[in-house]
């Protein structure tokens, strides 16, 4: 019996990619995930996810990961449920080999509701558990979350390479908020790798544009 795991990276933050990854494993195989220690990514330090990523490749009969990158998360046409039930379907039906039971990390505060989703626009009929922190839970979803989380941390590292400080990415991030009121300042718009339909550039933006004001009566007076 084959089972499978989904699980995505990157949903809340301001800037970059949303990553998706599902993963296809036999169930002879699932200890072996156990042995290496896999578990919920969000359990381990960058430097272990990074090590385990080809160790879990190595274990696996497939795989797929996906890119959604900020220009499709903001137009979107519904919610980001609907995009993540969209793109988990995508990259179930691009898997060439199919699970008999697929374990879901449920965005949906229904649970079953988020797996029966799923489940209607799938090309192959697995036995579905759709439970929330089924990264926790379940094997195959913490390897797909280890590999959806590697994945964006490199794309990550890339972006700052050609952007330079961009912090994680989160709203949150002191760093992350630094750079994209530097990069507004300087272009008086934000860059590419954002999220334009997130609130938080429009706080930033009517932050600059009330210092500017507030300058030029200053300077009229």
């Amino acid at each position: 019996m084959k089972f499978g795991g989904i699980d995505e990276a990157g949903r809340g933050p301001v800037l970059g990619p949303l990553v998706i990854a599902a993963i296809v494993v036999d169930g002879d195989n699932i200890q072996k995930l156990e042995k290496l220690g896999v578990k919920d990514s969000k359990k381990l330090t960058s430097r272990r996810r990074e090590d385990l990523f080809n160790e879990i490749i190595r274990v696996l009969n497939d795989y797929v990961i996906i890119e959604l990158w900020p220009e499709e998360i903001d137009n979107r046409k519904g919610t980001m449920n609907d995009l993540e039930v969209e793109n988990f379907v995508r990259a179930l039906n691009s898997l060439k080999i199919k699970p008999d039971v697929l374990y879901i990390d449920a965005a949906d505060v229904k649970e079953k509701r988020f797996g029966e989703l799923i489940r209607k626009s799938l090309n192959f009929s697995p036995k579905i558990v759709a439970e929330h922190r089924a990264d926790d839970k379940y094997l195959p979803v913490s390897a797909a979350s280890i590999l959806a989380k590697v994945h964006r941390d490199r794309v990550i590292e890339r972006l700052k390479k050609q952007y330079g400080e961009i912090g994680s990415g989160y709203p949150s991030d002191p760093r992350t908020r630094a750079f994209l009121e530097r990069y507004y300042r300087e272009h008086g718009e934000f860059p590419p790798i954002v999220r334009k339909s997130w609130k938080t550039l429009e706080k930033i933006e009517n932050k600059i544009k009330s210092e500017q004001l507030t300058l030029n009566a200053f300077l009229n007076r």
